[in-house]
């Protein structure tokens, strides 16, 4: 299984993140073609080679061509991302991250998640590191991120609401039961946008992985440490196929009847987030003749008492049923291949060794047909017809 993992020893930040994919093997021009479909203006990339305590990686500023005093809403940056023209992969992803910083904001400042004031993170250089995150991890097509746990730092940060202790409120808020430590530096380690990126594709948070490494990187940050390297090390990898059968999981389920139904998209999301593989509704008749739904979830044992929090803070559902079951799920491997369209990421799928399915990334053929001016139909028909099982 291809895998990603970060090992935080100085933080994250969004800037070290992108220093990090761009030295794993991110073209630079692609990243910056792909910020150019934001269509926001007042800004421009610059990458470049750097030190920290001899070790060489990649350095990433984000630099504003001009002044600006926007500060947005997270329906402003929605707003952003959805009227842009990039892919809906990358889109989704981009929310997803400052959705998290939203929820977070939201908590600490005790109000509505629309009443959110985006201020530093709001600000276009935030927005050009988390669309660029998203970008560049869908890029990568690994199958699982594994992080380290993640340095905080120390000391005071200023920022819009005045000086603040390290780590910042927000940022404790988005890596809640996420693995921490703090003391290796006396700096703000890890900011929210870097913490938001990290919770969101973090899929398995862990000191010690064992993987056979195949890259290595660094993202270099844009302080300098005495004792510590201000770097953010990542490498890509191969984990041995473990057996995905009789795999342990739980469906957790609730009846509820008395819920305003548009809470239903918004639940389901802090479910995902929460750890859920799968959530889905079904209709059903309550009591009394009223209409119901049951909500379903899918998820490892290990996520959830998350997911029951968020069912019980979030819905109105009294009590969660909970069943221990065996799932079979087949192993998965990506790869690009080369059609006559463009480069398309075809997923192959293996049981006990033997290729079973394979079919072409949806969103890129959606593209590659949208630029070829031919039916998506018609391409993701000719592009299967090719592939050999």
């Amino acid at each position: 299984m291809k895998v990603l993992y970060y090992e935080c020893f100085s933080g994250i930040s969004g800037d070290m993140n992108l220093g990090a994919m761009i030295d794993v093997g991110i073209d630079p021009e692609y990243l910056v073609n792909e910020l150019n479909k934001l269509n926001l203006k007042g800004w421009e990339l610059t990458v470049e080679k750097d030190q920290r305590h001899g070790i060489s990686g990649t350095k990433v500023t984000v630099r504003k061509t001009r002044h600006e005093h926007a500060h947005r809403h997270l329906s402003d940056i929605e707003d952003i991302i959805d009227k842009s023209d990039l892919s809906e992969e990358n889109k989704d992803l981009s929310k997803k991250i400052f959705l998290k910083i939203a929820i977070a904001e939201a908590k600490v400042h005790n109000i509505a998640l629309n009443k959110v004031h985006f201020h530093e993170v709001g600000a276009v250089d935030s927005i050009i590191d988390v669309v660029g995150a998203a970008i560049c991890f869908n890029a990568l097509k690994v199958e699982a991120v594994y992080v380290s746990p993640i340095e905080l730092g120390g000391g005071f940060v200023k920022c819009d609401h005045g000086k603040l202790p390290v780590p910042a409120p927000s940022t404790v808020e988005i890596l809640k039961e996420i693995p921490v430590k703090r003391g290796g530096v006396d700096f703000e380690a890890t900011t929210p946008t870097g913490a938001a990126i990290i919770a969101i594709i973090g899929t398995n948070f862990v000191a010690d992985p064992i993987i056979k490494i195949e890259r290595i990187a660094y993202g270099v940050g844009q302080k300098e440490h005495p004792q510590v390297p201000n770097l953010l090390r990542v490498f890509i990898g191969e984990t041995e196929d473990l057996p995905r059968e009789d795999n342990e999981a739980l469906v957790l389920e609730c009846n509820i009847d008395d819920m305003n139904p548009e809470f239903y998209e918004y639940v389901s999301e802090k479910l995902l987030l929460a750890g859920a593989s799968e959530v889905f509704l079904t209709n059903i008749l309550m009591k009394k003749g009223r209409p119901g739904i049951i909500i379903s979830i899918v998820c490892d044992k290990k996520n959830s008492e998350k997911i029951k929090g968020v069912l019980f803070r979030e819905s109105t559902t009294l009590g969660i049923r909970e069943f221990p079951f065996k799932r079979n799920s087949l192993i998965s491997k990506f790869e690009k291949i080369e059609t006559k369209y463009g480069i398309v990421t075809v997923k192959r799928s293996f049981y006990k060794g033997e290729e079973v399915s394979s079919k072409p990334e949806y969103s890129e053929c959606r593209e590659l047909a949208s630029k070829a001016g031919i039916s998506l139909k018609l391409l993701y028909r000719n592009i299967t017809s090719v592939l050999i099982l």
